[in-house]
């Protein structure tokens, strides 16, 4: 019998009892609504779902997402996923958490992504880095889902401050970084994904050759009539300076594959490739 089947994975007692001041904090929240929840999974899950990452670093689904603005590695098949990781990512996409997510953020209707477009496991080593970007607003396949929460999962048991890797939260204006989150095992950050949610990790990361940041990223929409439809979106911080540029020319190509991608079906493995190639290849 597996972890998933035999053991809770979220704690709807624990954390529904709490929805009240969760939900308030949640809405309330500057630059945006979000929370930094800890201690959000059960950690027996959580374990073998690092010993089931451990097993995965060589699998043939992971897509290398390496161009100018982002440099880390990702799985979104779900039937490539072992059992626990997949289990997890499962409930996290169940009604009964579509429910309580919904309570938290105030945002009705919340409906999940079987096909984790974008999400599903994230990882990236040393030198790994997200510049600041609000994400794409419209689902590539689905024309009227419309993105609106985002719930990122982290796996790292004890990454240290120096390692850098934190999430950060900027204002609405780029002007300033009004809140980071280390990436620490058992930590979930929850925000909305508005077309000016500015988050990221921009610096290159400083952890040792062979550690990893690690998370489950889920992603979730409701069905609009008319949505506001954006690709994802980098923005240079104050003192960027020449980067500027770098970083506008990279957001023409990403737009540019978001747009042949909806059409066409393209496959991210292969055009991340492309984008990789035409945008310079990895940071420095």
């Amino acid at each position: 019998m597996s972890t998933t089947t035999a053991t809770q994975i979220f704690d709807y007692e624990k954390w529904t009892a709490q929805l009240p001041e969760l939900s308030k904090k949640y809405q309330g929240a500057k630059p945006y609504p979000h929370i930094v929840l800890e201690n959000f999974l059960n950690p027996a899950v959580l374990d073998e779902c690092i010993k089931e990452f451990n097993r995965l670093n060589e699998t043939d689904g992971w897509i290398n997402y390496k161009h100018y603005n982002e440099d880390k590695r990702g799985l979104n098949k779900i039937d490539l996923l072992p059992d626990t990781i997949r289990g997890t990512i499962n409930e996290l996409n169940s009604p009964e958490f579509l429910k309580w997510l919904s309570q938290i953020t105030g945002i009705k209707d919340l409906q999940k992504d079987d096909g984790l477009e974008g999400g599903g496991i994230h990882q990236s080593t040393r030198g790994g880095f997200l510049n600041i970007h609000a994400d794409f607003t419209v689902h590539p396949h689905h024309r009227n889902w419309q993105r609106r929460v985002n719930v990122l999962v982290y796996l790292n048991k004890d990454w240290k401050e120096e390692w850098g890797g934190k999430l950060e939260l900027w204002d609405k204006k780029m002007k300033a970084c009004e809140e980071s989150v280390l990436p620490v095992y058992n930590r979930c950050v929850i925000f909305n994904t508005d077309a000016d949610s500015y988050h990221g990790h921009p610096l290159p990361m400083e952890c040792p050759e062979g550690s990893f940041r690690r998370s489950i990223a889920l992603y979730y929409y409701t069905v609009e009539e008319n949505p506001y439809r954006r690709a994802t979106y980098y923005q240079a911080r104050p003192g960027d300076g020449s980067n500027k540029l770098l970083v506008k020319i990279d957001n023409a190509l990403v737009s540019a594959y978001t747009a042949v991608k909806g059409k066409l079906g393209a496959n991210d493995k292969v055009v991340s490739s492309i984008l990789r190639f035409f945008s310079g290849g990895k940071k420095k």
